[in-house]
């Protein structure tokens, strides 16, 4: 088996996983990866249920996204948000094999009216890069911002409909992604 992934180049998680089997996954044992284009599209569309019958859908940008060849594990096929890919050391940085597997969080997701206000459980010693996506009817508000080195918390601002509910994809470098139903409060 030959397990491919695609991940968000800004933190580094992975967002899906395809595992390829048979003598054409990689020929020779070469660690060939298919372009991301080819995988997703032009995005790859994340989808959480928000009850009732409706779902929403949170797309990844394909411009955002690269794919990587990983190491055999299972886990990542599963929960993909759960795992990241580490990079090689500069001059020309290249994903390592070997996936990482992220630290759980639950809680930390706050959504208002005027922004979304997200905490992990723990302040590290190194700045954290956040992204997140918030389905708003047909549209996809897109943010980003960090996590200063010793803090938690990190609010970045958009503007929703009171007591609306949305599909929120929260990616916090070094944390599981979540993926997940939020309404506003």
């Amino acid at each position: 088996m030959a397990l491919s992934v695609v991940y968000a180049t800004d933190t580094g998680h992975v967002v899906g996983a395809l595992a390829l089997t048979g003598a054409s996954a990689r020929p020779g044992g070469a660690s060939a990866v298919p372009e991301v284009a080819s995988l997703v599209g032009l995005a790859l569309p994340l989808r959480v249920s928000l009850g009732a019958g409706r779902t929403a859908t949170v797309p990844l940008n394909a411009r955002e996204l690269a794919v990587a060849a990983a190491d055999d594990e299972p886990g990542a096929l599963a929960d993909p948000l759960a795992y990241g890919v580490e990079m090689t050391a500069e001059p020309t940085p290249k994903p390592k094999p070997t996936l990482l597997r992220l630290a759980t969080w639950k809680d930390g997701l706050k959504l208002a009216a005027d922004g979304l206000t997200i905490t992990v459980p723990v302040a590290t010693n190194r700045l954290l890069k956040v992204v997140a996506l918030i389905s708003d009817e047909q549209d996809t508000h897109v943010l980003a911002g960090e996590i200063v080195a010793g803090a938690t918390e990190v609010t970045l601002p958009v503007t929703l409909a009171a007591a609306s509910e949305h599909g929120v994809l929260v990616l916090v470098g070094g944390w599981a992604g979540r993926l997940e139903k939020a309404k506003v409060l």
